[in-house]
């Protein structure tokens, strides 16, 4: 022990660790091939652990409209809020857990469904992110889709409503 007097386990524990970069390497290209965000390995008491940053770009678009009317306003439901009636809707599908919605499989991608796009049972309508576990959405039935109550990356929580497919 002579010479590590005075460091840290911690420290001598790196010191005997010999990375192989080229590995680190490979795993970084496993990461960008397969869309993980990171990967963690361990050999005894070592322990290698690559991760990625994804960063999503929000495009902001203001748009100016002329006020509509008192009338108007007051009988229009907000865009995103499901209206009474809808609550009941048998094509409505809400959430099945608590989590970040995503409307496209990758910042910048399309959307897997828009308003107006026949879907059938069983395709992936959105992405639920829980516990950095990426949850595909299905379809529950075939039909098109006629409402999307949520934006993506918006946080959901279980039972909220999720989008309309008649």
């Amino acid at each position: 022990m002579a010479g590590t007097r005075g460091r840290g386990l911690s420290e001598r524990r790196m010191a005997s660790i010999d990375i192989d970069i080229g590995y680190v390497e490979k795993l970084a290209e496993l990461l960008q091939r397969t869309g993980l965000t990171e990967i963690e390995i361990g050999q005894g008491d070592a322990r290698i652990r690559v991760a990625r940053q994804i960063q999503q770009t929000v495009e902001v678009q203001t748009v100016t409209a002329a006020a509509p009317s008192a009338a108007a306003s007051a009988n229009a439901p907000l865009a995103l809020e499901p209206a009474p009636s809808e609550l009941n809707h048998p094509g409505l599908l809400t959430s099945p857990m608590v989590g970040t919605a995503y409307l496209a499989p990758e910042p910048g991608a399309a959307p897997f469904v828009t308003v107006g796009q026949e879907v059938r049972e069983g395709a992936t309508v959105l992405i639920i992110e829980a516990m950095k576990v990426m949850n595909s959405i299905r379809a529950p039935r075939s039909g098109r889709i006629t409402r999307i109550f949520v934006e993506n990356a918006q946080p959901v929580e279980f039972g909220e409503p999720l989008m309309i497919i008649e």
